[in-house]
């Protein structure tokens, strides 16, 4: 079963999605490390980041670890994932806080007034195009002068070859991490047993959009600078500035915290 919208999110899921996430996130810490790289800021600043599904929190602690000086606020739905969050930031001291949210409602962007840095993982394709071009708007309106949305997420692909592609493709990296991660395929046996590759089985509660329309939206949105930065088997790393980025970190470096954040 692929992940459901906030929602309909449940402990339950949240437990499956702990033990497919290893495997079933393509490339996890190079992903990590991608949006390190990113983050419009270099290690000594001080600035404010606001994770939206901060899930177990490994994106959130990264960001802490590679930037000394910044803060978190993050934000997930489910109460367990709420908790492993903290209890992986818990090193860190007071730079962070954790909070909850749904998605599709509007209440909770007050928590994006004057973000420096805005940053999502798998959780932007439970919008519909209608609900992505609001919080993208949302975001450009109320994030700093310097605010950056770094989306990292599953995409609709344009045709039917595109989608045999992502699909196969993501099959094949999810079943060589559960050898390279355990040495057996029972792991992506699980993955394939519940059905979670999109690409392969549709459902209702996954609404990945292109990603040419999602650049465009963002573009209208008012953000300055937009562009896709990563992808493979349907997972993109895509966003916008709103202003041209003048530092940052070394991909070295950020592939480094955050293969150690993911062995924690």
């Amino acid at each position: 079963m692929s992940e459901p919208t906030p929602s309909e999110w449940t402990m339950q899921d949240s437990d499956l999605y702990k033990q497919l996430a290893a495997i079933a996130v393509p490339k996890r810490a190079e992903q990590i490390a991608t949006l390190l790289t990113l983050i419009p800021f270099g290690k000594e600043d001080t600035f404010r980041v606001v994770e939206l599904a901060s899930g177990e929190g490994y994106l959130s602690a990264a960001i802490l670890e590679a930037f000394p000086h910044a803060t978190v606020m993050a934000l997930d739905y489910e109460e367990s994932m709420r908790e492993a969050t903290s209890a992986r930031l818990e090193a860190y001291g007071g730079r962070w806080e954790v909070a909850q949210f749904d998605m599709k409602a509007d209440d909770w962007f007050g928590h994006l007034d004057s973000a420096d840095v805005v940053v999502s993982s798998l959780c932007v394709h439970h919008l519909d195009d209608v609900g992505k071009q609001g919080l993208f708007k949302a975001v450009a309106e109320r994030v700093s002068e310097k605010g950056t949305l770094l989306i990292a997420d599953l995409v609709l692909p344009q045709n039917g070859r595109a989608k045999a592609l992502f699909a196969t493709t993501w099959d094949s990296m999810a079943e060589a991490a559960s050898i390279e991660r355990t040495l057996a395929r029972d792991t992506f046996q699980l993955f394939v047993e519940e059905q979670w590759n999109i690409y392969r089985y549709p459902d209702d509660f996954d609404t990945p959009s292109p990603l040419y329309h999602q650049l465009r939206w963002l573009d209208e949105a008012g953000f300055s600078t937009v562009d896709v930065f990563w992808m493979q088997a349907g997972h993109a790393i895509y966003g916008g500035y709103m202003a041209e980025a003048e530092t940052g970190l070394l991909f070295e470096y950020a592939l480094n915290v955050a293969q150690e954040i993911l062995k924690r």
